[in-house]
């Protein structure tokens, strides 16, 4: 007797994408997003403009979904979707599209935590990678979170480290805009960093007791050696550039690396896994698959097109939800922060 296959939409609109995924049990189908350019010129995510940008693309994300997954509506399962945490304007526009669809086609509604989901992303149905067993460490770095994670079972998580103050992935982009470099920042100190020398210019690691992180004391670090250094030649970060990004990238990766060093320590848990936006930073994966060879660790690095925020990543976890029955009704609420 054939099992009949699970068909989870889901949708991703924390943040500024605009995002839809089909997923057939663990496997996807289809995985679309929708990027807003409109934000580059302010140098941030502009919340009021991001939500009317998912008002405008959600409808097409989820048709072109649906259409590359060769799926029809009548053939869904259920709709996941991400509840929190994020902007609240763009997780509305997200949830409010679930609960009407699902209630169309009398179907089960998910609400999923988009932090779990980076976590979970690693037990997507993909060739080539591997999934984690239980138990495992997961470093979830992003724009908004640094969180080291003890991970149990699917929905048994507990946070043993995180950031005080910034973000990481607000570290890269805060450097980047000192080095007058353009936003999305991040992305852009990769590409430099793969260029330069990463011992060229020392900076100091801050003190942070425990398995937390702090980035701000870097940051400022780095605005007081930017602002020394031009004084004395105004072509300094343009001469230097490749070197300087080196450098921030070179520290950033070593104080991720000893709080995942203590972790794995304290834990006995050897098995890492990354998520998150920043996890696509190539100096991080190639220094953790350097791990896996020096430490004996265990390390899983999920696709590339599964860091940043994607639909892919909630349709997992709506598939596990799925097969526990840990549905949702209409009166679930979007949350702009939301405990793990």
């Amino acid at each position: 007797m054939s099992v009949k296959p699970i068909y989870i939409l889901s949708i991703e609109s924390s943040c500024d994408d605009t995002a839809a995924a089909v997923l057939e049990n663990g496997k996807v189908l289809s995985n679309v997003v929708a990027q807003q350019a409109i934000h580059e010129q302010y140098g941030g995510v502009v919340p009021e403009l991001a939500s009317r940008a998912h008002q405008q693309n959600i409808v097409p994300v989820i048709d072109v979904a649906l259409t590359k997954a060769n799926i029809r509506r009548d053939q869904l399962s259920a709709i996941a979707f991400t509840q929190g945490p994020g902007l609240m304007g763009s997780l509305l526009v997200g949830s409010s599209f679930a609960k009407s669809m699902a209630l169309a086609l009398n179907v089960p509604l998910i609400a999923v935590n988009h932090m779990q989901a980076h976590i979970l992303a690693h037990f997507i149905d993909e060739e080539g990678f591997d999934k984690p067993q239980f138990p495992f460490l997961a470093m979830t770095i992003s724009g908004g979170h640094t969180q080291i994670v003890t991970v149990k079972d699917f929905f048994d998580m507990e946070i043993i480290g995180e950031t005080t103050d910034d973000a990481v992935g607000e570290a890269f982009d805060k450097s980047a805009k000192i080095l007058g470099l353009p936003y999305p920042g991040g992305p852009l100190v990769d590409k430099y960093a793969q260029l330069g020398n990463p011992k060229a210019f020392p900076f100091t690691k801050p003190k942070v007791p425990g398995m937390d992180f702090s980035f701000s004391g870097l940051k400022t670090q780095i605005l007081y050696f930017v602002q020394k250094n031009v004084a004395l030649n105004p072509d300094f970060v343009k001469e230097n550039m490749n070197d300087i990004c080196a450098s921030i990238q070179y520290t950033i990766i070593n104080i991720l690396m000893d709080k995942l060093k203590l972790a794995v320590k304290e834990t006995g848990i050897n098995q890492v896994a990354i998520g998150g936006g920043v996890s696509a930073n190539s100096g991080i994966r190639n220094t953790l698959k350097e791990a896996e060879k020096k430490y004996g660790w265990k390390t899983f690095i999920p696709k590339f097109e599964y860091t940043t925020d994607n639909a892919a990543m909630i349709g997992i976890v709506g598939y596990q939800k799925y097969l526990q029955h840990m549905f949702n009704d209409a009166s679930v609420t979007s949350k702009a922060r939301i405990e793990l």
